[in-house]
């Protein structure tokens, strides 16, 4: 049998604001670069399962016109975080990923995320033949948890 899968309208929220002002290409992408668990076999086949915990963080890709309102909010909650570090109030948000069956059906695929922080300052750059990406800045986030729900 056939299956069908039709995408759009996927929403993006941080601190319950929605993000709106996207740049093009991956506007967002959430990826867990560790794994679950480790295995490891040893002499005569005996094997070792070790769950890791940073398995469940995510890594969280913001790409946001430049100088927009999206841009200004995130800025402000990355110099939040730099000032006073223990005094910052951990993000929250979701990505909501919408897959339709072709028959008007559409399962939400849903990351909330909790507990995140800014991992790195964004790149800046100029560029005199007109590259697209000099319009653009990316923020890189993680989360402790972003566990994937269907519904």
């Amino acid at each position: 049998m056939t299956i069908f899968a039709l995408t759009g309208g996927d929403t993006i929220t941080i601190n319950l604001r929605p993000l709106n002002d996207l740049a093009d290409d991956d506007t967002c992408t959430v990826s867990f670069p560790n794994e679950l668990c480790s295995v490891n076999s040893g002499k005569n086949r005996n094997t070792i399962y070790a769950l890791n915990e940073t398995g469940n963080n995510a890594e969280v890709t913001l790409r946001v016109i430049m100088g927009s309102s999206d841009d200004k909010f995130l800025n402000g909650l990355l110099a939040s975080q730099q000032a006073d570090l223990p005094a910052f109030t951990l993000m929250t948000g979701t990505f909501i990923k919408r897959v339709g069956d072709g028959n008007g059906k559409v399962t939400y695929n849903s990351y909330p995320l909790q507990g995140g922080v800014f991992t790195k300052l964004p790149d800046v750059k100029e560029n005199v033949t007109g590259d697209k990406e000099q319009a653009i800045i990316t923020y890189n986030l993680k989360f402790a948890l972003a566990p994937r729900v269907l519904a």
